[in-house]
This record gives C-alpha cells, sequence and structure tokens, in this order.
C-alpha cells in the first residue's frame, strides 16, 4: 500500500478541512458540550474550527491528507498565541462561546508550564476512515517535536480515544472533570 501524500494546509484548504472536522467531530463529548444543538452544530463548529484554522496555517503546522480529508493541527511551542477571538465571539452566540471559554481556561490549567508541541486537532473524515491517515498526519507533528526534542501535548474527552492513543505512545497525565472529562496525554522524546 502506497503511504498518503501529506502537505502542509494552505489558505485554500480552509473550506475543505473545516467540512472534513465539522463531520468527523458530529458526537465528539467536547464539541458536542460547546454545540449541543444539533439544528446549530454545523454553524457554530464550522465557526469554531475556521478560527483554530485560520489561528494557525500561517505558523505552517497543519498536516493533511487529501488537502482536509484528514487534518492534524498543531500549535508549535512559540508561547502566548495572541490570536484574538474576536471574529469567533462574532460568529457565536453568548452562551456558545461562553462554554468554549471556560473549556479552554480549565485545558490552559491542566497544560505543562514548560514548551511542547501541542496536538490540538486530529480528524478524519468518516467517509475516509479506516485508512490510518490521523496517524499519518499525527506523525508528522511528533517528528516536529522529537526534532525540537520537546514532548507533544494532546487532550481528549473521549474515553474510547484514550486507549486510542495509548496505543500510539501518548500516556495520560491529567485529567480535569468540570466542565466535562477530559483526559491531557504526552507523547514524550521519541
Amino acid at each position: 500500500m502506497t503511504a498518503p501524500e501529506i502537505t502542509v494546509a494552505t489558505p485554500e484548504d480552509r473550506d475543505h478541512v473545516i467540512t472534513s472536522l465539522v463531520t468527523a467531530f458530529t458526537k465528539d463529548p467536547v464539541l458536542r458540550y460547546l454545540f449541543p444543538d444539533d439544528a446549530t452544530y454545523p454553524q457554530y463548529a464550522a465557526a469554531f474550527f475556521g478560527h483554530l484554522f485560520d489561528k494557525r496555517v500561517h505558523k505552517g503546522t497543519i498536516w493533511t491528507i487529501e488537502h482536509g480529508a484528514s487534518v492534524a493541527i498543531w500549535e508549535p511551542p512559540a508561547g502566548e498565541d495572541n490570536w484574538p477571538d474576536d471574529n469567533l465571539a462574532a460568529q457565536l452566540p453568548g452562551d456558545a462561546l461562553a462554554r468554549v471559554r471556560a473549556y479552554d481556561e480549565a485545558l490552559h490549567a491542566a497544560l505543562p508550564a514548560a514548551p511542547f508541541w501541542y496536538l490540538g486537532v486530529l480528524g478524519t473524515h468518516p467517509d475516509k476512515a479506516g485508512r490510518r491517515w490521523g496517524h499519518a498526519v499525527m506523525k508528522v507533528g511528533l517528528d516536529r517535536a522529537a526534532a525540537d526534542g520537546l514532548p507533544a501535548i494532546l487532550e481528549t474527552s473521549n474515553p474510547d480515544n484514550v486507549e486510542v492513543y495509548r496505543r500510539a505512545g501518548w500516556d495520560v497525565v491529567h485529567a480535569f472533570a468540570e466542565p466535562l472529562p477530559t483526559w491531557v496525554m504526552r507523547q514524550s522524546i521519541r
């Protein structure tokens, strides 16, 4: 089997990436906590993923297969991310924005103080699932973290994903229960 071509996302990939992620995360605990209403989930999840894409695309740390069918959105260890959330605030109602901020605050309180690479989003469009593309795009960021001599961090609120990530070499290093059960995982330098 031929390995898939992995590319760095460009602004032209935005729509495809967002479509894949909105579809892939339809039943994800975090996304459904943030956007619980089925009628508005597609619109608000698209705004959320678009915001994350826009924050990171210029850093060259979004890796894709088929320009977004599978995607890993990584945050490099560059210090504080001062990207304003004005564009997100303009697209979400106050209650949804409050949930986004509450989850973000709980997550940031659980992250290590030392530098690390952060895997913020990993998803594959369900039509392309089962090909191990998620592992392939994740590995590019893990390789960058290893080259920098830094650990990689992610979080998941899906208990099934904890075991999937453990099998891929990640360890749970922290957990928090509010606003929803979440596991912070680390993959040390390989």
